[in-house]
């Protein structure tokens, strides 16, 4: 109920965002960073040092205060934009695909922070490519082509999911061509050395005979978040 663009409704004061870009002074330290934002906020110095040190030990850079922006990892650099956008303990966290370009475990122990101060009362809002991440979150919106497809809670999406989903073994050439010859075959994604296919609802047995002929051999399997939203892309961009 505040306008962002209203200095005086004091909406900055509780929004905190992460741009998705790298948008830290690179030739900063981490602590310089951390200060510079300092300023750009206002913030009592005796606020700023509690604040700074409790981020600084639960993003673990401490040890590299004084390591230019430009010098960190990928991960590392998420993480101070994260204490950069947390450190006037905002009430609200924007967050613009904050793992894409991280490794595995950087992108784990950046989850476990968000979870932190999620559990603190922190409301936070995540744009992200990753169809893993958006089912963890407490409701999720799928975006495509500017228009918003579904919204829910990720596992109340999946389990009104109408479509069949399956495991496929066999042939990976054969079976994606016969895949592509079928409009009844909502989406398909590698699954090891297997694929995984939704299948339009109603259709299954003529889908299921074309993939046998292919020297398919079909396995039900559980629908999930990516199953749900490629193949309502499929039925929106067909529609």
């Amino acid at each position: 109920g505040r306008d962002p663009f209203d200095e005086r409704s004091g909406a900055r004061d509780v929004l905190g965002y992460m741009p998705q870009q790298y948008s830290l002074y690179g030739d900063l330290s981490v602590a310089e960073n951390l200060a510079f934002f300092r300023e750009m906020y206002g913030l009592e110095r005796a606020m700023f040092v509690a604040r700074r040190d409790r981020l600084m030990h639960l993003t673990r850079l401490a040890a590299f205060r004084d390591r230019r922006a430009s010098a960190l990892s990928g991960g590392m650099y998420k993480k101070l934009a994260l204490a950069c956008a947390l450190l006037h303990d905002p009430k609200v966290l924007l967050l613009d695909e904050p793992t894409t370009g991280v490794d595995p475990v950087s992108r784990r122990e950046l989850w476990d922070l968000l979870h932190e101060f999620l559990a603190e009362g922190v409301a936070i809002a995540i744009a992200t490519p990753y169809m893993d991440e958006a089912a963890r979150c407490h409701r999720a919106g799928m975006l495509y082509g500017g228009a918003l497809l579904a919204e829910g809670a990720p596992a109340e999406l999946v389990a009104a999911f109408p479509h069949p989903v399956y495991t496929l073994h066999g042939d990976r050439d054969a079976l994606e061509a016969a895949i592509a010859s079928s409009a009844d075959v909502l989406a398909f994604t590698p699954a090891g050395a297997r694929l995984r296919v939704v299948v339009r609802r109603g259709r299954e047995q003529g889908v299921l005979a074309g993939l046998a002929a292919a020297g398919a051999r079909a396995e039900p399997a559980a629908a999930t978040f990516e199953d749900l939203f490629l193949a309502t892309v499929r039925e929106r961009s067909a529609a």
